[in-house]
């Protein structure tokens, strides 16, 4: 079982992976959409979050989420994923790479959401591009990119039994 916790002034959360997960951030939609990322990613994910604005605390929440993933990832893992998902009107593709290199490029129709997943992918250390390929209600879209996203994730972080790069593994040292 492992857990993160962000402390700030203005949030605090903590995010883990644990038998019997629970989602609770005070944000219904939030909730469903934390609760879908998990179960799609395969991961019993838990998160308990409280803020003074949604802006903070969704932001600080992706921040947890996402440390928490790096925290995961194995050394061995696939690396990369690749998931298209519809939902209804909605059509939403997501190509993730766990392998250390923070970036996002991608748009939905809520700006606070198009946040949520920069903000992951800079603690998660990951590559992440989101489509919309097709859609106009703006919650199907959300839920459709949280879906896609885990479900590629789910593929890039099994174990591939060796390290996935040509560069092998990358060995960091810092000094006091």
């Amino acid at each position: 079982m492992k857990s993160v916790w962000r402390e700030t002034k203005e949030t605090k959360v903590r995010a883990a992976i644990e038998a019997g997960a629970r989602i609770d951030t005070g944000m219904p939609f939030f909730d469903h959409m934390l609760t879908t990322f998990g179960n799609y990613a395969g991961l019993s994910l838990a998160v308990e979050a409280r803020g003074d604005l949604p802006h903070h605390l969704v932001e600080d929440v992706a921040l947890a989420v996402g440390r928490l993933v790096r925290e995961i990832t194995p050394a061995t893992a696939r690396r990369y994923g690749e998931r298209t998902v519809p939902m209804d009107d909605a059509l939403v593709q997501a190509v993730i790479d766990v392998g250390g290199r923070p970036y996002f490029a991608g748009t939905l129709p809520r700006r606070r959401y198009t946040h949520w997943f920069r903000s992951f992918c800079t603690t998660a250390e990951c590559t992440l591009h989101l489509r919309q390929l097709r859609g106009t209600d703006p919650h199907h879209i959300v839920e459709a990119a949280f879906k896609a996203t885990g479900l590629a994730l789910r593929e890039a972080l099994a174990d591939g039994g060796v390290v996935f790069s040509t560069k092998g593994s990358v060995a960091w040292q810092v000094s006091p």
